[in-house]
Formats: structure tokens, sequence, C-alpha cells
């Protein structure tokens, strides 16, 4: 098991710097100058090559090759990307262009809400979906399995701008249940250890606090959980289904075993592997993808902050957030991999 480790481990690396190399270049392909976008339009040529020099903007994308005609082997290196590497060989993402403040800094006041709407989001969609898509094959062409699937449906093509309108409208307008936004109302103190606040209020006893943080965060994860709900319940049905036409399921039953101990013990376990790689991925989605999810309810995470700084074209603040969204897919992915090998020894032999 600790070879098959060590080997995904050494087939991440060129992942990780292929993800470099491309969140490098497209950000530099976007129509635009930083510096422009920085100073105005009005501001004078002097003041925008002074933004260029200071920020690197003026070096070659690669290589200088300028440089190497004189000779200059420091200077044939001293490129955007280079000094781009040699920064985050130190973990370090620069500053952002317009506000001056470190991005690594920023990084670790946004990230954990983001983590954490993410996580309960996935919670509540492994929750509900998996069950959902055990019921929906054991019960096949039933009406239940007819209304799960619809349900499921619905959950997938239902846009979560429109869905987190309507939670507002409702919960937050009219009935008044829930707040419109925000992470925890002012006021409410909350001493923090893992920046998660919902966990370090359990940690601190505070539950005063935890209850004001959940009625924050239910209605943006529920709003986030439904794509990845109906994927999930779909994706479970039909693992559950190819599985349960399988020999040794039929043979199981015919041994006199009950219904949900086939189910499972012997059917879940083998339909697992598909359902665990569309967890994985619709992790990182959500990660990826919590921009409308952030900007509707004001959460102040790392989404709505990578939009901002596409639009203001602030270079390290896309990079650094891009980076770290790539690095949970990557991530998230390795582990897949990782209980892969534990459900099914053969992958790990081969």
């Amino acid at each position: 098991m600790s070879r098959y480790i060590i080997r995904r481990i050494f087939s991440v690396l060129p992942t990780l710097i292929g993800v470099t190399f491309v969140i490098f270049m497209f950000q530099r392909l976007i129509p635009g100058d930083p510096a422009v976008a920085m100073l105005g339009e009005h501001a004078t040529e002097e003041n925008v090559e002074r933004i260029r020099e200071q920020f690197g903007l003026n070096r070659p994308l690669f290589l200088d090759r300028e440089a190497l005609v004189e000779n200059d082997i420091a200077g044939f290196f001293d490129s955007q990307y280079i000094r781009y590497m040699k920064r985050l060989f130190v973990l370090d993402m620069g500053e952002s262009i317009h506000r001056r403040i470190p991005v690594a800094e920023t990084l670790g006041l946004r990230f954990p809400a983001t983590i954490e709407l993410s996580l309960l989001a996935m919670f509540i969609a492994i929750l509900i979906g998996i069950p959902v898509g055990i019921v929906s094959a054991a019960k096949r062409n039933s009406l239940i399995d007819s209304v799960s699937m619809v349900g499921s449906l619905v959950g997938v093509s239902m846009p979560i701008f429109w869905l987190g309108l309507m939670e507002i409208m409702l919960f937050a307008v009219i009935w008044q249940w829930l707040p419109a936004g925000g992470r925890i109302s002012t006021g409410v103190e909350l001493q923090e250890i893992t920046h998660l606040y919902l966990l370090d209020s359990l940690i601190t006893g505070n539950f005063e606090a935890f209850k004001d943080v959940l009625s924050h965060i239910i209605m943006p994860a529920i709003a986030l959980a439904t794509i990845p709900m109906g994927i999930i319940a779909r994706m479970t049905r039909s693992s559950m289904l190819d599985v349960l036409q399988e020999d040794y399921v039929r043979t199981a039953k015919a041994k006199g075993l009950g219904r949900n101990l086939v189910l499972f013990r012997h059917a879940l376990k083998n339909a697992a592997l598909p359902v665990i790689t569309i967890i994985g991925l619709q992790m990182g989605t959500l990660l990826a993808g919590a921009v409308l999810t952030e900007t509707i309810f004001a959460w102040p995470g790392i989404g709505r902050w990578v939009y901002d700084g596409i639009l203001g074209r602030d270079y390290p603040i896309v990079q650094g957030g891009t980076l770290v969204i790539a690095l949970v897919f990557v991530a998230v992915n390795f582990f897949v991999d990782i209980m892969y090998a534990l459900l099914d020894p053969r992958i790990r032999y081969d």
C-alpha cells in the first residue's frame, strides 16, 4: 500500500507543475494591462511604467533572449514565470496589486469560510443523495424511484442563483426565520481557533455562536448542495443497479440473506467506487463554483474574492486563489485514488 501511495504522489507532481503553467498563461492571455487597470485610463505613461517595473510586468514571460545575447545568465532566467515559481517554492504568493495586502494572508482568512460552506454542502448532498440512490435502485421502476429521479433531475437543473434568491425571499424576507447573508451576526463573540466557525463554536462550547453561525450557513449550503445531491443520487442508483445484477448478489439472496444485508454489505461496497469518484469531483467543483453562492449570500469566501481579482486584473489574487482551488482538486483526486485502493486491493496490486 505504501508503494502505491508513493507512486501516486510522484504522479501528482507533473500535474501540479502543469497547473501553475496553465494558471500563469491564461491570466496573461486576458486582454488589457493590469498596470493601467490599477492606475486608471488617465494615468501617465511614467506611472504605468513604474508599476510595470515594480511588479515585474515588463519582464519577458519565460526567458529573456536579449540577456542571453549579452551573456547575462541571471537576466536570461529573470522572467515573470521564473519569479512566480520562485515565490511559490517559498510559499510566497505575492501581494495584491490594488490593495497591497499579502495574498497568503487574505487566503488564510477567506479560504476557511469556503471550506466550511463546501464541506457542509457536500455533507448534505451525501446524506440525502446516497440513501435516495439506494432506495431508488432497490425499488426500481416504482413510484418512489420515479419521484426520486425526477427530484434529482430538478436539483441538477435548478440554477443556484435562482434557488438562492428564492431561499432569501421565503426564509429571510417573508418568514424572517433566517438571516439573508453574512457568516455571523454583529455582536456575537466567537474565539477563532481553526477559523471554521461551526467547529470553533463547538470546541469552545459557545452554543449561542453555533446556533447563529448555523442559521447563516444553512441557506447557502442547501443552495450549493442541490447539484451534487442530484448527481450523487443518480450515480448511486445507476451503480447499484449494475451491481444488483451480478451473480454474487443473486447467490447471497439465494442463501437467504436479508435484503438490507445484501444491499449494504454486498452491493453497496462494490458500487461505491464510481460514487466516490463523483463525490471527489463534486467537492472540487463546489470550491470552484461557489462564486454565485458567495455573492448572493454575501459569504466572505474566496469565490467572490477571486472574481473581483479577475475583473481588476489583479494577477497575484487570481493566481493564488486559482492555484489553491486547483490544489484542492488534485488533493481530492489523490485521496479518491487511495480510497479506491482500500476498497479494491486489485487496483494497488496492478
